[in-house]
This record gives structure tokens, sequence and C-alpha cells, in this order.
């Protein structure tokens, strides 16, 4: 396929005020209009958003030394466990961490868990956090004990860095028990009474680019509000799946791992969330330019919700092992519409991903864009593709002897 123009050349443009950029819900009417190899010589990017929840983040913070200075190794802020098993001040807060004393450590199904990314999310916001510091003390970190409150004005770098953002595709959670279940895809009602899932669909940043060809490491991006990038393929990157005829994958496939200052981003792109009896994730925004580089490029910019299908999938018996598989596909187009059909019945759909959120993400970027205070970076090396060895691997228990 003959390239139409560069990240080099785009970025030119860019910075005279010249680019042209719609968004991936835009693009379509464009083609719609002018036909896929026309929207490709116009458009120079098209931007995509996403904003659900993603377990897998968390930030790395330096807390800054203290007088006498410490060796911190249990450190709490606002009772919530952050790993301190880095240097002496630094740590790395997770976002799904809950405090010891959370309900859900009780196997209690509480009405509100505070964790993590609750942390996370008032730090952004200016908020004053406690933390609590201890340490068995030595001769160059002689102090043993710290309480204090902290804002994120006091922390020398908070780096936000997520492990798996932005899965390409993912179940859509039904229950096909007799009992109500609790679970990360949020409250499943007994008996097939409703399913959930979790995507931006047709504006989601991998399901527009499904092989990684403008997308790799290095990759320039909208997160949390601020600016981040893309660090490495995401925890359970999976591009070896099935795929449509459009390359879309029919199932959960590729995932990214993502950095960013942490002190660039806002609070409402950044939030903590709880799910009743199953514990806490964080709402992360992200938005991905994908530059017009071919006409190819833009044919897969164009996918669109009723192209886009998802596995059905049971959630009520030791998930997935007692799934049994897939219960059926169905399409975001469906998804959207309020409800599926699965084993012959009617069942109301919710999502747990906003997609107008999504669409304002996708929004604010082409806007950045335009005014040139954002501009696209070069992969410096490509994600592992659907031709490559890469392999999920699951954990099982093993016999024999423990020490081995």
């Amino acid at each position: 396929m003959s390239q139409l123009r560069s990240i080099k050349e785009i970025n030119e443009k860019i910075s005279k005020g010249q680019a042209v950029v719609a968004t991936a819900e835009e693009v379509l009417s464009i083609v719609a209009e002018q036909g896929v190899e026309e929207a490709a010589r116009r458009v120079d990017v098209v931007t995509t958003g996403t904003f659900g929840p993603m377990c897998s983040s968390g930030a790395f913070l330096n807390l800054g030394h203290t007088t006498p200075r410490m060796r911190m190794t249990k450190v709490y802020l606002n009772g919530v466990n952050a790993y301190a098993g880095i240097a002496a001040v630094d740590v790395y807060l997770g976002a799904t961490e809950i405090p010891e004393t959370d309900p859900a450590n009780t196997n209690f199904p509480g009405d509100f868990n505070y964790g993590g990314a609750h942390v996370i999310e008032d730090l952004v916001a200016g908020k004053k956090v406690r933390l609590e510091a201890l340490s068995y003390g030595t001769n160059c970190y002689p102090r043993r004990k710290l309480e204090t409150y902290i804002t994120l004005d006091d922390i020398n770098e908070a780096y936000l860095f997520n492990p798996r953002n932005c899965y390409q595709n993912y179940n859509v959670a039904v229950n096909l028990s007799e009992r109500t279940i609790y679970t990360y895809m949020g409250i499943l009602k007994p008996e097939l009474g409703n399913a959930t899932y979790s995507s931006a669909g047709q504006l989601s940043p991998l399901l527009n680019d499904p092989y990684y060809r403008t997308i790799g490491v290095g990759t320039k991006i909208f997160l949390g509000g601020g600016i981040g990038y893309v660090a490495w393929q995401g925890t359970q990157h999976n591009p070896c799946v099935q795929r449509s005829a459009n390359g879309v994958p029919r199932e959960g496939a590729g995932t990214l791992a993502l950095i960013g200052d942490l002190k660039q981003m806002k609070a409402k792109y950044l939030r903590g969330v709880s799910f009743l009896g199953y514990g806490v994730s964080m709402q992360v925004g992200v938005g991905i330019p994908i530059p017009i580089l071919d006409v190819e490029t833009m044919r897969y910019a164009t996918v669109k919700d009723e192209d886009i299908v998802a596995q059905v999938v049971d959630y009520g018996e030791a998930y997935p092992q007692g799934s049994g598989g897939s219960l059926g596909e169905v399409t975001y187009a469906e998804l959207k519409s309020g409800k599926i059909i699965v084993q012959g019945r009617e069942v109301p759909t919710a999502p747990l991903s906003s997609y107008p959120k999504a669409l304002e993400i996708a929004q604010l970027l082409k806007h950045w864009i335009e005014k040139g205070e954002f501009t696209l970076a070069e992969p410096v090396a490509t994600l592992p593709s659907a031709d490559s060895s890469i392999k999920m691997h699951k954990l099982t228990e093993k016999g024999g002897n423990t020490n081995d």
C-alpha cells in the first residue's frame, strides 16, 4: 500500500495549523460521503478514545526524604497499602489495593470500597492524603516512623504506570446460575437477568488499529487528562486470536502498558470506582491518535459498532472454567441498543465504560492537535502482532517439592 504521508509530514502540518483531524466517529460519515480513498487523502489524523474500568493500573510515587532519613518498608496512604520494596522512599500504589479493614477483606459484599484508585484520584484532585510509614531503622536510615499529610505537590515524582489498559475487545458478561453474583463486570443477575460489557466499541483505540500498524512503543497519547506514552505491550497481550474480515479480534486480544506524569492529569479522567462485593478499580481515560499514513490505515480506522463482535460468557460458575466457552457472539450495535438475545431470551445490557466520555476524550485530543498543542510521536518499536509467537500461559497447581 503506497504511503500518503509520514508522521513527520503530519507534524509539520500540525505546527502550521493545517492538519485535518477527525474523531473515529466523525470519520465514519466522511467515508460514507466520499469513500475510503478520498477520506484517506483528506484526513491526516483520526482520534480515538475510551473511558472505562482498567484494574491493572497504579502510580509510582517518590515521597521525598525525611529528616532524619528513613528507609520506608511499610507505607499507607489514607490507610491503603503502597508497595515499598523498591527503594528508600519510592512506592507503587496499585489501583485495586484496599485497606485491611475494608469489608471486601471479610468476604462480605460491602456497599462501598475505598482503595488505591481513590487515593490516586484524591491526589490528582489536590486533596490532602494521610501518609503513614514504618521502618526497621538502619545506620544510614535511622528513622522508624512517620505520620503526616501530603498533596501531589509535595511528592517529588508521580508517574501513572498502568501495566494493562485499553483491552482490544472483551467479554460480554452474563450469569446462568440461580443466584446473583458480584464481579469485576458488575452485579450479574441470575438466569440471564442482565448483561454487561466494557468497551467504547467503534471509538476504542486498538479496534481502530487492529494490527498495531501505527500504535507501538513510544506512541504519544492522551492519558488521564494529560500526555502519556505507550511504554510496552500490556500484560496478557494476546494478539493471536480469531479475527473478523476487518481485522478486529472476536475476543480479548491486545493490551497496552501506559505511562504518564500524574501531575498533568485531571480527576475527571481518572476516577476511583468500587464494585459491590468485588472491590476497587479505576476508570481511566485514554485517547490515541491514529496517523492516516495510507488508505489501509483509514480502512481500519472506520470500524463500526455493527462490525465489532464480542463473546457472551457465563460468569456464574467458576469463571471462566465453568462457562463452557462462549454462549454466542453479539455486535456492539446490539449491545448499545440496550438488549441482546442469548439462548433465545432477551437480555438487557449495560455498559461499564462511558461512550459519551470516550467521545469527549477523542474530541479533546482532536482539539489539542488542531491547536498545535499535541504532535504525534513515531513508535520506536512495534507491538507483538497476530503473526508473532506470543502465547498466553495459565497458572495451574502442581505437585512435588515446594522447594523446587
